[in-house]
């Protein structure tokens, strides 16, 4: 089993490759920077999983598909996708620049759909396979300081229904889990919401939650 972290950091993103890779996937990280990246990889070797880094531009359409290629061509297609990617330039609608919105949309938006472009023909055909998103809470009430992150995240939680409508039915599952509150918060530590994230990938079929909204 070999599941993708699209988007690993310090922070959630390892504690999804720790928690998948405990329950025995072959975890592959992909992030932007390949030093820090494999920094990361080699604290979960160091617990017994089997990590390999890449790196690539999630914002960068043509930069994302060469990373997706490669993690093929050398691993084969992963069987779990977790798209975790995001970025939150500040600033009001009055005072955010187009260029951050637009590279938040591209980075957590569009990264999403590109990695769902690369990996999910191969899971339909094989009738199984799994691409969750991490969903946030600015997706469903705004908050304006963060205008940038959160018209990124409505778009992905519109992007990830799009998706599980699309495949529904193909024995892939497609997911968001939206967390609904601060990370690191009570209740919303990032082993909590790998956890969450854990549970919903052993949910059986004709049983699939395609969103949920985390409270912690």
């Amino acid at each position: 089993m070999i599941a993708i972290v699209v988007g690993i950091g310090p922070g959630l993103g390892i504690a999804l490759a720790r928690r998948f890779g405990e329950g025995g996937a072959t975890i592959i990280a992909l992030g932007r920077n390949l030093e820090s990246t494999d920094k990361l990889s080699e604290v979960l070797r160091n617990e017994g999983i089997t990590a390999y880094s890449y790196a690539a531009d999630i914002g960068d359409e043509t930069d994302l598909r060469r990373a997706c290629g490669l993690i093929k061509a050398e691993h084969g297609d992963p069987d779990i996708v977790l798209f975790n990617a995001s970025i939150n330039p500040p600033g009001t609608p009055g005072e955010v620049s187009i260029d951050d919105v637009v590279t938040a949309f591209k980075v957590g938006a569009v990264g999403a759909l590109v990695s769902l472009q690369e990996f999910m023909p191969a899971m339909r055909e094989r009738g199984n396979g799994t691409f969750f998103t991490t969903g946030g809470g600015l997706g469903l009430h705004a908050w304006a300081p963060a205008t940038a992150l959160g018209m990124s995240k409505a778009a992905l939680r519109n992007f990830t229904d799009a998706a599980a409508r699309d495949l529904d039915g193909s024995g892939v599952h497609v997911a968001t889990l939206i967390i609904n509150g601060v990370i690191g918060a009570p209740g919303l530590e990032p082993a909590a919401i790998a956890a969450k994230f854990w549970e919903l990938q052993q949910q059986q079929p004709g049983a699939w939650d395609t969103e949920i909204i985390f409270t912690g």
